[in-house]
């Protein structure tokens, strides 16, 4: 049973960097998509960064690119966040989730995951 535990929320300035980091208990498989999400006030659930165990792809939703990078720690099973120069519309409530999948390319779906985490909260100020 794979249990999902992130940490690392906070609040913090525009520009400023946070590290989520999500214990990944019972993720055994290559074929797994592992992905952050999140969720603003009165918003839709959406993709930020995921990654496949397999082949190692990584997928980030445009809003990030060049600012979060995922990683995995694979001795340590737990996955992370690096969130750099962060804007105020990165506020939301972050979810660390995970899925067997097929391949790579439904990573980035959040309607494929089957397990959350109880999220943590990023706020940035302007």
């Amino acid at each position: 049973q794979v249990q999902l535990v992130e940490s690392g929320g906070g609040s913090v300035q525009a520009g400023g960097s946070l590290r989520l980091a999500c214990a990944t208990g019972g993720v055994r498989y290559a074929n797994t998509c592992l992905g952050w999400f999140r969720q603003a006030p009165g918003k839709e659930r959406e993709g930020v960064a995921s990654l496949y165990i397999g082949a190692g792809d990584r997928y980030y939703a445009d809003s990030v690119k060049g600012r979060f990078t995922i990683s995995r720690d694979n001795a340590k099973n737990t996955l992370f966040l690096q969130m750099n120069r962060l804007k105020p519309e990165d506020t939301a409530m972050y979810y660390c989730a995970a899925t067997i999948s097929p391949g790579s390319g439904y990573c980035s779906l959040v309607d494929m995951y089957e397990s959350w985490g109880q999220g943590t909260q990023v706020t940035v100020s302007a």
